[in-house]
């Protein structure tokens, strides 16, 4: 029986990163990068005023206040699209929007609220430093410069940079394309009603928003056929668009469950025995190109499972540097007996703060983990194998799960 850090380990050797290639900024997001970004531009491009006001020499409004305004002519006014640019005679105004390029003869941008706002001319009334509220060229970011460095996940603010740099593509590591497929003639579709001898299909809903959730692309094929024929031309159908394959169920010792007769013959999939609870029983391996993961049919296994193995695998595959979820320490509220040489995953509701520390209480029946409990749970408090009974203050590292 292997441990869970072996078999994590068998799970990251296989979840090699996928290779880098250039995509859209509109399908960017979302995607690590995959080497370090430099302008191609100064941004801005040039002296930009920073507000709406008026452009001046700061020597001509020395000592303008409320009480003795200095009055100047105004002489023009510059829009932020302006491309042919007046000059600003010495002891003159040019009106000034928001983001227009400075013209010569401009050292300061007066704030409108500064001033009476007048058109013909201007009373000013109140000093304003040189340089105050002008952008300067390059301030932001200079042609040439690394903007951003690779590993950088690419969201809003990455691809508002991307495109202020003058990139309209973005050379990344794209998220893995994942197929989801429940196994057996025992579910059916959520919605429908209820029949005898039918469950509903649980696993292929949330573990596609889990995949989601990590980063990944999700195909969620749902239900199929314990009937071995169907579930192989399946597989093989779904493999060609697969970089991870999860099915889930399949995997009891009884008659009609087939994912390990049809698999465990191809040589390239390992079904193995963990020590941990849920989720005593897993496959991994390769089928075809893609990476595949064979989880329990029961939905809180499978979901624990994906927490632990599979997320770091597509992470790392995603090209994330931080591949495993965030944990915490916490002290235990009330006990509960765990199984000797297990390392248990407990759904658990860890509240605190860093202040004052954190405590775990199971929403669970650790004997029989529902899903009901499970569902209520932001994390997985983790009990190592040696560890016979959990006691009240022990501390526990905390799988964290809601971000």
């Amino acid at each position: 029986m292997k441990t869970v850090a072996e078999y994590l380990a068998d799970c990251l050797a296989l979840a090699n990163p996928l290779p880098p290639f250039d995509v859209s900024l509109d399908n960017a997001k979302g995607c690590i990068l995959a080497e370090d970004v430099r302008s191609k531009v100064d941004v801005p491009l040039t002296n930009l005023a920073a507000l709406d006001g008026y452009g001046v020499l700061a020597s001509d409004i020395v000592g303008a206040s409320k009480a003795v305004p200095i009055t100047l002519p105004v002489v023009g006014e510059v829009h932020a699209d302006a491309q042919e640019l007046l000059s600003n005679p010495p002891g003159s105004a040019l009106r000034m929007a928001s983001g227009a390029p400075i013209p010569e003869g401009i050292d300061t941008i007066v704030p409108l609220a500064h001033t009476d706002q007048g058109r013909a001319q201007v009373n000013i009334v109140q000093a304003t430093p040189m340089g105050s509220n002008i952008w300067r060229r390059a301030e932001d970011m200079a042609a040439g410069s690394v903007v951003l460095t690779a590993g950088v996940r690419i969201g809003s603010r990455q691809i508002s940079l991307l495109a202020s740099a003058g990139h309209g593509t973005a050379y990344v590591h794209p998220k893995p394309r994942v197929v989801i497929i429940s196994v057996g003639d025992e579910l059916q579709e959520p919605g429908r009603l209820a029949q005898a001898g039918k469950i509903y299909d649980a696993n292929s809903h949330a573990l596609a928003s889990a995949v989601q959730d990590a980063g990944g692309v999700v195909y969620r094929v749902g239900q199929v056929s314990d009937a071995r024929q169907k579930l192989r031309q399946t597989l093989e159908d779904q493999e060609i668009r697969a970089d991870i394959i999860i099915t889930t169920g399949g995997l009891s010792y009884g008659g009609g469950d087939t994912v390990k007769d049809l698999l465990s013959p191809l040589g390239t999939v390992r079904f193995d025995n963990v020590a941990m609870a849920p989720g005593k029983q897993m496959g991994v391996g390769k089928f075809g190109d893609a990476v595949i993961f064979c989880l329990p049919g029961s939905p809180v296994a499978a979901l624990t499972c994906f927490e632990v193995y599979i997320r770091p695998a597509l992470r790392k595959m995603a090209g994330y540097s931080q591949i495993h979820q965030r944990s915490i320490r916490a002290k235990v509220v009330r006990g509960w007996e765990s199984p000797q040489g297990i390392q248990e995953f407990v759904a658990a509701k860890v509240i605190g703060s860093p202040t004052n520390g954190y405590r775990v209480e199971a929403t669970v029946d650790t004997s029989h983990p529902m899903l009901s409990g499970f569902a209520q749970a932001n994390a997985l408090a983790i009990v190592p194998p040696e560890q016979r009974a959990v006691a009240v203050g022990d501390d526990l590292n905390c799988l964290i799960l809601d971000r």
